[in-house]
């Protein structure tokens, strides 16, 4: 699975514990359900933490497509609740 922040590049989460990267999506939209903003950038902080961390960073030059896009550390509360695909940013299995 090749995700991409905004603004920060691609990572394949593939050898990743999926149930560990689902927690942290899930952790994402729960903190926008309640609408807090500092809580919202907190989890969204340990989600992109996680990825950059766990994950293997893509060649610039690779060309194919992000199967998962999530927003930048910088997107607003309402750009990331455009984002949420109902399942949070990683659909759950």
């Amino acid at each position: 699975m090749i995700i991409r922040i905004m603004g920060e590049g691609q990572f394949d989460l593939s050898d990743v514990e999926q149930s560990v990267l689902q927690g942290f999506d899930d952790e994402v939209e729960r903190a926008v359900e309640q609408g807090d903003e500092t809580t919202v950038r907190d989890a969204l902080k340990r989600l992109h933490d996680f990825i950059t961390a766990k994950g293997a960073a893509v060649p610039d030059d690779y060309l194919g497509s992000s199967d998962i896009l999530v927003p930048g550390e910088d997107a607003t509360l309402d750009e990331i609740r455009e984002m949420l695909n109902g399942d949070g940013f990683i659909p759950n299995d």
